[in-house]
């Protein structure tokens, strides 16, 4: 009885033993004093090696030649620069304020988002609320949903909180209106919310 027992312990150990070393990508046979780690090691010194005795002749040459360029050229310009040093630092210094405007110029190109009434901010306000009275909600035309691009916004689970917390700002009869923005300042999206009805009494 207590053979058997022990005979079906191993028999039951071996292949949980066989699972997890299958399972263990580490454990595999393959991975374990594998030869060809130590071929692709030795290859990649070689490869190395022969780029370094490539390429350092090249690189002597240049710095030996730049060593020697380096003095006559500093040598030209300092003669250069002696005949008329007031033009050249005026030359300078304007090539210096083209480049900075160019530079400003092309990253607000780059920031604006295709609207042409587009701003091109760097960090514009995330959003912005705006407090109608019933005054200026009468003032005011109507605005369609797709004007200036903007869509209405889907908050998903925390549309009917803010739905919420905007009511209680609006005035009477009025309106309370979200608009968010993206970064370069144009509206990406808008929410309207009316406030409570104001009931005027009919005098008799």
């Amino acid at each position: 009885m207590a053979n058997s027992q022990a005979s079906s312990e191993r028999r039951s150990s071996q292949p949980r033993n066989r699972r997890s070393k299958s399972l263990n990508p580490l454990s595999h046979p393959f991975c374990e004093h594998s030869p060809f780690a130590a071929i692709d090691i030795a290859m990649l010194f070689l490869v190395l090696g022969a780029l370094a005795v490539l390429t350092v002749p090249y690189f002597k040459f240049i710095f030996h030649e730049a060593a020697e360029l380096l003095p006559v050229a500093v040598e030209l310009m300092g003669d250069v620069l002696y005949q008329a040093p007031v033009a050249y630092a005026a030359g300078f210094v304007l090539m210096f304020i083209t480049g900075i405007a160019a530079w400003e110029y092309i990253s607000h190109q780059s920031r604006k988002c295709g609207n042409p009434y587009c701003k091109g901010l760097r960090k514009a306000v995330a959003f912005d609320i705006q407090l109608e009275s019933e005054e200026c909600v009468k003032c005011l035309p109507p605005v369609p949903k797709d004007a200036f691009g903007t869509r209405p916004l889907e908050l998903g689970e925390d549309h009917k909180e803010l739905e919420a917390e905007l009511k209680k700002m609006a005035p009477p009869n009025g309106r309370t209106v979200l608009i968010c923005r993206s970064p370069c300042g144009c509206p990406a999206g808008r929410m309207e919310v009316w406030g409570p009805k104001k009931v005027r009494r009919i005098k008799k």
